[in-house]
């Protein structure tokens, strides 16, 4: 059961990974900006009421938002991620496995995720130790 559950979800992850770069796509935006172009063209022509045509503009806006929208955080996310791996690489004591990270499944990210808080509690504990021992000392 748990093994049909992680292959669907390295599936899902797949599927997420490509329709993310599809959406995010200039071509994939310029067919829909055709698409919806051809739409209005020949739907203003049956349609009517100002309201339709006005609601039918502003859906048709919202449409193509969605691709722009993938787009600039494709590359936002993208330049993040360049930024944050150059920083890792450039410090000698960093975690190279952190590097990259982009391309770890989701299972991947929370296993790692759980070590940092780990190591964070430890961090903390130890911290408030020394904090007390601190306060102890004349």
């Amino acid at each position: 059961m748990k093994n049909t559950y992680l292959s669907i979800e390295k599936q899902f992850e797949k599927l997420t990974l490509l329709s993310t770069a599809i959406l995010g796509n200039s071509i994939t935006f310029m067919l829909a900006f055709c698409l919806v172009l051809y739409w209005w063209i020949n739907d203003i022509e049956s349609k009517a009421s100002v309201h339709q045509i006005i609601g039918d503009i502003i859906f048709g806006t919202t449409f193509l938002s969605l691709f722009i929208i993938q787009k600039s955080f494709n590359r936002y996310s993208a330049l993040i991620h360049l930024k944050i791996n150059e920083l890792v690489s450039s410090h000698e004591n960093a975690n190279n496995a952190v590097i990259n990270f982009e391309s770890k499944s989701e299972r991947e990210i929370k296993e790692i995720l759980k070590e940092y808080t780990d190591i964070e509690n430890e961090t903390g504990e130890n911290d408030a130790a020394i904090e007390e021992d601190l306060s102890k000392k004349p």
